[in-house]
């Protein structure tokens, strides 16, 4: 691929012209929701490192479980009904990400609040 970006041009477009307020707005948002998973992970046990400039929240499984990531993860969605993204998948050698996780917090605030009830089953 040559242009990988080029189906967005038209949508940069559009977002370069909103007005200042529209982002200012954008980013109040998502630091609310960034606040509410970080609580919910850490109320739950979770390590975690609070981001500046994403929309995940990486958090550490050590003070939970002695599994890695990739197991963890896949049975989250069974443990509590939340799914997480082990790190180690983006690493060249997995076992530097084996204990590290990640959640995303760019949902409807009434779902980031659901997860958070469901995560307190792991504390």
């Amino acid at each position: 691929t040559y242009v990988n970006g080029a189906p967005f041009q038209p949508a940069v477009a559009v977002g370069l012209q909103l007005p200042d307020a529209y982002f200012d707005e954008l980013r109040l948002d998502l630091l609310a929701k960034r606040d509410v998973m970080v609580s919910a992970l850490s109320a739950a046990g979770f390590e975690t490192f609070v981001p500046a400039g994403t929309y995940f929240v990486t958090a550490d499984i050590r003070g939970l479980t002695d599994e890695d990531g990739y197991d963890f993860c896949r049975s989250l969605p069974e443990r509590c009904g939340v799914v997480a993204v082990p790190t180690s998948v983006f690493y060249g050698d997995p076992s530097l990400g084996r204990s590290v996780i990640r959640f995303t917090f760019c949902k409807r605030l009434e779902v980031l609040e659901e997860a958070a009830t469901r995560l307190k089953a792991l504390a």
